[in-house]
């Protein structure tokens, strides 16, 4: 692993979690938070994003004109109630899925008129993925799996550096094996290895502790946050779960396809206790939305 995680909360530390280390942040003094950096700083840029699904009265919005800057060396987390977009916000801002108007930014690169072709070469060389349960090839050996967008994208594969991110994961002496033969937490650090190969802009991850016990969810999320920490990487997480997002530098709250809210650097009871308030109040604007049938 790579040294250290994030406390819960500010001048705080959750139990059993890491705290910085006691000569300081390296360097000698504390780095510039990423959320506090100039918006010609961010790894991604949404600029009034709008995406639905469906046509007429039936159609969703998922996303209503969401505009956000995503600073590079930070770590966001997406959260909101069911079905408020969150799931189509890190798959507009990572390529997979095409906006209906607005644009999407990777650095200075505009992803939204990109061609498909070339925009999976982007994602295999710029970005890496980190998904709930795992897509690990079975057939595939631990070296083989995390070397595989190396490979997809023609470049050349270094052993070396491959056992390298694996020791950083916490994985050493377990490349010859196979996925079937690790734990759940083995294969997501397995899955975290393979997002880092390529020394990505942007590590999206969905749901990455949905699968795993909250032992091994502690560990899997101090890899994402110190890979921001130690190794200046931007990390995207979707997740439902306040302990998970109290990783993060920012939580972004959705809500009916738009942020809502937002809060930095807080403990996983203030953002329960945001989501909270939020779901309550779209169940009320969703009844007060919904047609009144009158009676038989």
């Amino acid at each position: 692993m790579f040294g250290r995680s994030r406390p819960q909360g500010p001048g705080t530390a959750a139990a059993g979690e890491a705290t910085p280390p006691a000569g300081g942040y390296f360097g000698g003094q504390e780095p510039m938070r990423a959320f506090d950096r100039p918006v010609t700083d961010a790894a991604v840029l949404l600029r009034d994003v709008h995406k639905k699904y469906g046509r007429g009265s039936t159609a969703t919005h998922a996303l209503r004109g969401v505009s956000i800057a995503l600073p590079r060396g930070s770590f966001t987390a997406i959260m909101g109630p069911s079905g408020s977009g969150k799931s189509t916000f890190l798959q507009c801002s990572a390529g997979l899925d095409r906006p209906d108007s607005g644009s999407v930014l990777l650095g200075d690169t505009e992803l939204t008129r990109m061609r498909e072709n070339k925009l999976s070469d982007v994602r295999l060389s710029r970005m890496g993925f980190v998904f709930q349960h795992f897509n690990l090839l079975p057939a595939l050996t631990v070296h083989q799996n995390v070397e595989l967008p190396l490979k997809l994208a023609g470049k050349r594969i270094d052993r070396n550096k491959t056992e390298e991110i694996l020791s950083r994961v916490g994985l050493p002496d377990r490349g010859h094996r196979r996925p079937g033969e690790l734990s759940g937490g083995q294969q997501q650090r397995v899955a975290i290895a393979r997002a880092l190969v390529t020394e990505p802009d942007v590590i999206f991850a969905d749901e990455p502790t949905g699968a795993l016990d909250t032992t091994t969810a502690s560990e899997v999320l101090a890899l994402l946050r110190e890979a921001v920490d130690q190794l200046g990487s931007t990390v995207v997480m979707v997740t439902h779960e306040p302990n998970a997002a109290a990783w993060a530098d920012r939580v972004l709250f959705l809500v009916d396809g738009e942020i809502s809210d937002e809060l930095t650097l807080v403990d996983s009871e203030e953002i329960a206790s945001r989501m909270r308030e939020l779901t309550r109040t779209a169940n009320r604007s969703k009844a007060a939305a919904a047609p009144v049938r009158g009676r038989a």
